[in-house]
C-alpha cells in the first residue's frame, strides 16, 4: 500500500493493480484515499459506479465500459477522486476503450484523479504501456494473517467451545505455514479446520499445506510432492547432510536476528542414479518447507511469448506460498539449446533462461532451489557463476560404507532385517554401482524369491548384481570425465574419498 500511496500522491492517472482480493484491496484503498482526503468509487459490470462510503448510490454503467468511462471523465463533480474498475480487463481489447482510457489519463491528472484496474491477471496493451504504472498488491503480512488467527482462536473457544492448545510459538508456526494464501483462503482452511478437528492445534498446520497444494495445482506447471523421504533414508553423501542440517532453521526470524541470510540455493552435479533426485525430496521433510517441482517441458508450449510468461508465473506461484523450495530434475535438458536458441526456436529458449537466471540473481523471496543435472557440459556457464547458487555439490559413485548403508535402507524398507543378510558381501561386490542399480538389484532378488515361493536370501541379491552391467562400466569414459571435472570445480557430496 506504501506504492499505492506514493503513486497517488505523484498524481500517476492510470494504475494497473493485479490482485485476487477484492475486499481486502478496497478496504485498504479506502483508508489511503481517507488519508489522501479524496473519494474513492468502485465499478462493476454488474452493479455500475457508486461512491464506495455509501454503496446504496449507484448509477447506470452497467454493461457499459464506454459509459463509466464517460462518466469519470466528468471531472467537475468528482475532482480529487479515485476510481477502482474490477475486473476490467477484458474490455481492453476494444480499440475504443484503449483509446477512451489515454483521453482519460489527461483529464484525470488535471483534476488530481486516478484511475485503478484491478484484476487477477495482467494484461497491459502496448498503447497504455507507457501511461499505466503495474503494481502486485501484496498477500496478507505475518501481521494480518496472525490478526485473522486471533480472530478465528477467540471465536472457536468462545463460541463453538472448542479447545485449544496453541501457544505463541504455535501461532508463529500455523502463520509461517499460511503464507501465500489470500485473507479468503486462510479464514476458509481455518473454518474446515473447526469443523474436523475436535481440538485446535498444530495438527491443522496439515489442513494449511494442502490449501497450498490446491494453488499449485491451478498454475498447471508446478507440481507438489508431500515429504515422504527424510535425510535418514539418503545413504552417504555426508558431507552434503552436514550443510542442509546447518541451514533447516535457516528461515526462521532467529536466523535473520541473528544476521544470517536466507540460503537461495544448491546445484547437485552427479553420476546418474546416485540420490540426487532422493535428496531434493528429503530436504523438504527435513526443512518441513513445501516442496515444489518445476516442469521445465510444461514452461515451453507453443504460442509465441507464452514460455516467458509460465516461467514467470511459475516464480509468482513459488514466491507466493514462500518459504518454500522449488525442485528443477535435470535442469540441463529443459535449458540445452541457449547457445543456438536464436536459429532453432527464435530465442525462446533463451528468453525463458535469462527470466530464470535474472530471478536466481535477484530474488527477494525465500524459494530455495534446488536443481540437479547429470551433463554438466550442457549447463550454461552463467548458471553457474556465484550468486545464483549458494554451492555447487558433486554426487559421486557410493563407496563401500556408502553401498553397505545404502543397501541396509533399501532392506529395511521392504520389511527386512537387513542383519539376516551379508552386507558386507553385497557391498564389496557392487563396486561401481550407484543406488539406483543397488535397489533394483534388490527388487530382482525379492521378485526371483517370490517365485520360489521362500525368503529372499543373500545369493538372491548376488546372482543380480552379476547379471547387471552398471553405468559406470557401460559408460566409463564419461563417468570418468565427469569425475574429473568436479575434481577442482564442485565440491564432493560424500565426506569420503571417491574410490578410483
Amino acid at each position: 500500500m506504501n506504492e499505492i500511496e506514493i503513486h497517488l500522491r505523484a498524481r500517476y492517472p492510470l494504475i494497473y493493480l493485479i490482485s485476487w482480493e477484492e475486499t481486502r484491496l478496497l478496504e485498504s484503498l479506502s483508508s489511503t484515499c481517507a488519508l489522501l482526503e479524496k473519494d474513492l468509487y468502485v465499478w462493476t459490470v454488474t452493479d455500475g459506479l457508486w461512491r464506495y462510503s455509501d454503496p446504496k448510490e449507484k448509477d447506470d454503467t452497467r454493461n457499459s465500459p464506454m459509459a463509466v468511462l464517460d462518466a469519470i471523465c466528468s471531472l467537475k463533480a468528482r475532482a480529487k477522486s479515485v476510481f477502482a474498475l474490477l475486473d476490467f480487463h477484458p474490455y481492453l481489447d476494444d480499440p475504443g476503450i484503449r483509446r477512451k482510457l489515454r483521453d482519460a489519463a489527461r483529464k484525470l491528472k488535471a483534476g488530481n484523479s486516478s484511475l485503478i484496474l484491478v484484476s487477477p491477471v495482467q494484461i497491459v496493451p502496448p498503447e497504455l504501456a507507457k501511461e499505466m504504472a503495474v503494481l502486485d498488491f501484496d498477500l496478507p503480512s505475518p501481521d494480518e494473517l496472525t490478526g485473522a488467527l486471533e480472530q478465528f482462536l477467540e471465536a472457536v473457544t468462545n463460541k463453538l467451545r472448542l479447545k485449544c492448545s496453541i501457544t505463541k510459538p504455535g501461532m508463529e508456526k500455523i502463520v509461517k505455514a499460511s503464507m501465500g494464501l489470500t485473507l479468503d483462503e486462510f479464514e476458509n482452511v481455518l473454518s474446515k479446520c473447526a469443523i474436523l478437528h475436535e481440538e485446535i492445534d498444530l495438527g491443522i498446520i496439515p489442513d494449511i499445506i494442502a490449501e497450498k497444494k490446491q494453488i499449485i495445482r491451478k498454475s498447471g506447471i508446478l507440481e507438489y510432492y508431500a515429504p515422504e523421504e527424510n535425510l535418514q533414508q539418503v545413504g552417504g553423501l555426508e558431507n552434503l547432510k552436514i550443510w542442509l542440517k546447518q541451514r533447516a532453521e535457516a528461515f526462521t526470524q532467529k536466523a535473520r536476528d541473528f544476521g544470517l541470510p536466507e540460503p537461495r540455493g544448491l546445484l547437485l552435479v552427479g553420476v546418474q542414479g546416485c540420490g540426487k533426485s532422493l535428496t531434493a525430496k528429503a530436504v523438504g521433510a527435513t526443512w518441513k518447507l513445501p516442496l515444489l517441482r518445476l516442469d521445465v517441458g510444461r514452461v515451453f508450449s507453443g504460442i509465441v511469448g507464452s514460455s516467458e510468461e509460465n516461467v514467470r508465473m511459475a516464480v509468482k506461484t513459488a514466491e507466493s506460498i514462500s518459504p518454500c523450495i522449488m525442485w528443477i530434475d535435470e535442469i540441463e535438458k529443459g535449458l540445452a539449446g541457449t547457445a543456438s536458441s536464436n536459429y532453432t526456436d527464435s530465442g525462446t529458449t533463451a528468453r525463458v533462461f535469462g527470466t530464470f537466471t535474472t530471478w536466481l540473481q535477484e530474488k527477494t523471496r525465500p524459494v530455495f532451489v534446488i536443481a540437479t543435472a547429470n551433463e554438466i557440459q550442457q549447463l550454461p556457464p552463467e548458471l553457474m557463476r556465484k550468486g545464483r547458487f549458494d554451492e555447487i555439490f558433486f554426487v559421486d559413485l557410493p563407496n563401500y560404507e556408502e553401498r553397505s548403508e545404502i543397501l541396509r535402507i533399501h532392506l529395511r524398507k521392504r520389511n527386512r532385517d537387513f542383519t539376516t543378510f551379508d552386507v558386507g558381501r553385497i557391498a564389496a561386490e557392487t563396486e561401481g554401482f550407484s543406488g539406483a542399480e543397488l535397489e533394483q538389484c534388490i527388487i530382482g532378488g525379492l521378485y526371483d524369491a517370490f517365485d520360489a515361493q521362500r525368503p529372499m536370501a543373500t545369493t538372491d541379491i548376488i546372482r543380480n548384481v552379476a547379471e547387471t552391467v552398471p553405468l559406470s562400466r557401460m559408460m566409463a569414459e564419461h563417468v570418468q570425465a565427469l569425475r574429473s571435472w568436479a575434481l577442482e570445480r564442485a565440491r564432493p557430496a560424500s565426506a569420503r574419498a571417491m574410490e578410483e
